[in-house]
């Protein structure tokens, strides 16, 4: 299995300033942070994934007419997951990112998240496409068969290219884009939501959290 929370990809970063130009947005992010923390969806614990830490949010900046690979988003930083709390100094902006060669150019305090080319994968899906949630649900992951949730190729690893392109191959060959919720075939409990707005990708991690346990309570 592999290491969890290891960035894979060449980041051209620079260090800098938390961006307070999109500090509305980061609250939204920060918001459903928290809650997804509380639910364990995204933490660190010495018992999970060897220690490393697990779970990371984004959202896009910018308007929806800019062209695919230049599509701006905030992510939390590379091992930010363990933190009790974060703030704008736990966020980057991936500015430019080129799948098919496995790299991103970032800006911020902390480096980008081991999965940023995953997000960045579902932002050149649609420009209507605007936040992008991972988390780490074994309830979920576990019952994707019952859920029919559409899962990436258990072969294909997180971070990166070919992860880029199962998430491209799922959106055009299933019901990806009214679900808004993949599996991770090959990244143990991974979980991935979208949508339009931050609510409406944290009502589809919502919505799978619930039926994955009315599916566990049905067995009973």
């Amino acid at each position: 299995m592999p290491v969890e929370g290891v960035i894979k990809f060449a980041a051209a970063h620079t260090v800098s300033s938390p961006d307070a130009k999109h500090a509305a947005l980061a609250c939204q992010l920060i918001a459903w942070r928290e809650i997804m923390a509380r639910l364990n969806l995204v933490g660190q614990d010495p018992e999970r994934y060897d220690g490393a830490g697990y779970g990371n949010l984004s959202a896009r900046v910018g308007p929806r007419g800019v062209g695919r690979g230049r599509r701006s988003f905030l992510i939390t930083g590379t091992q930010t997951s363990g933190l009790a709390a974060i703030g704008l100094e736990s966020l980057c902006l991936v500015s430019r990112y080129w799948p098919g060669d496995n790299r991103v150019e970032s800006a911020g305090p902390c480096e980008p998240s081991s999965e940023s080319l995953t997000h960045a994968a579902i932002y050149d899906l649609s420009p209507a496409l605007r936040f992008v949630f991972h988390a780490h649900a074994p309830v979920i992951w576990r019952r994707a068969e019952s859920l029919r949730l559409p899962t990436t190729d258990p072969a294909v690893e997180y971070g990166t290219p070919e992860m880029a392109a199962e998430v491209g191959r799922l959106y055009r060959s299933t019901a990806l884009p009214e679900l808004r919720c993949l599996a991770m075939g090959g990244h143990a409990d991974g979980v991935i939501t979208f949508g339009r707005t931050a609510n409406e990708a944290g009502r589809a991690m919502m919505s799978a959290l619930a039926q994955a346990y009315e599916s566990v309570c049905l067995r009973l």
